[in-house]
């Protein structure tokens, strides 16, 4: 199974597909159950505007899976003022589509070990931050196998986060990162 990133084009077919993988009900946490497309493309053009966060269109095995988002945590203003964060740290959020089809063992994990190593390709970052619902806990577990450690819980809009931060030391030393290098 390869997972591989790659710019999000902002094309009708690409926005029709994301709009059906953010609204569906397995993506709850996304926080857009009631976007409709038009809602959908303008926070994917707004995000292609910004100098400090990006989307990448996620494939496995040509297919495309998943949606990955990288950010500067500094520049989130929900995050910015939050005493943890450091000088090269490196916002991320991952959404894999929702499955159609017979269950594919390891894809999350193939996924996520595909945008660490999208995160951790720039030497300039030291971290990966994340901040997930505390009420998702399939998320927690898989990132806590990808080396993130929990710093703390902090009341953002809509949720309450587990705020998160996994060092390239962390990761290089996790579970997911052991499964990366056997492929």
């Amino acid at each position: 199974m390869r997972a591989t990133l790659g710019p999000l084009p902002l094309d009708p077919a690409t926005l029709r597909l994301l709009h059906a993988w953010v609204t569906h009900p397995r993506s709850a946490f996304w926080q857009m159950q009631g976007a409709t497309y038009d809602d959908v493309a303008v926070e994917y053009v707004g995000i292609a505007a910004s100098p400090t966060h990006d989307a990448w269109l996620g494939r496995v095995d040509g297919e495309p899976i998943f949606l990955a988002e990288t950010y500067d945590p500094a520049a989130d203003p929900h995050l910015r003022d939050l005493p943890e964060l450091e000088p090269g740290d490196l916002g991320m959020h991952v959404l894999v589509a929702p499955p159609t089809g017979p269950p594919r063992p390891g894809l999350t994990r193939a996924v996520l070990a595909a945008v660490m190593a999208h995160c951790l390709a720039d030497p300039a970052v030291r971290r990966v931050v994340v901040e997930p619902d505390v009420r998702n806990t399939a998320i927690a577990a898989l990132n806590a196998e990808a080396g993130f450690v929990v710093a703390r819980h902090v009341a953002l809009p809509g949720k309450t986060a587990a705020l998160s931060f996994c060092t390239r030391e962390a990761h290089g030393a996790s579970r997911l990162s052991r499964l990366e290098t056997t492929r």
